[in-house]
Order: structure tokens, then sequence, then C-alpha cells
């Protein structure tokens, strides 16, 4: 009683184009192919936002090496008032 006849699959075709129609079953193949393409995008954009946050912080690491920051360079601000105090 399984599907081995092409009646039986000739029988479902008829149902399936009477149900869904021919325009929606035309317009499936674009919208699955979209659907996909869609949520490749989407895990690939993951990636792409790491790759973004990597990259603002190598830059800001490269700005630390190259500019050091004043207080690293010299004594604390309250270093340099209890020596003018004296």
């Amino acid at each position: 009683m399984g599907f081995d006849s092409i009646w039986h699959w000739l029988i479902l075709l008829v149902v399936v184009l009477l149900i869904f129609g021919t325009k929606k079953i035309r317009n499936l193949g674009p919208d699955l192919g979209a659907a996909i393409r869609d949520f490749k995008k989407g895990l690939s954009g993951d990636d792409e936002a790491k790759q973004k946050e990597e990259e603002a912080a190598r830059k800001a690491a490269e700005q630390l090496r190259a500019d050091p920051p004043a207080a690293a360079n010299s004594s604390t601000q309250s270093q340099r008032d209890s020596s003018e105090t004296k």
C-alpha cells in the first residue's frame, strides 16, 4: 500500500497542485533559496561583528603603545603636591 506505483505519485502531484496552486509552487524555489542565503548571512554576521570588535581593540592597543598615558611617565599628582609643599 506504499507509493510504489506511478499513479500514486501522479495523484499526489495533482492534489498538491490543487491545494497550493502553480503560482505558489513556482515561487517556492526562489523563496527557499533566499531564506537559506539570509540564514547563512545571519550566521556570518556574528563573525563580522566579532572581527570589528577585535579590530577596534587592536587599534586601541596600538594607540596605547604609540602614545602611553602621561600619568605612567611622570609621578602621580599626589606625589607632586606633597613634594611642592615641603
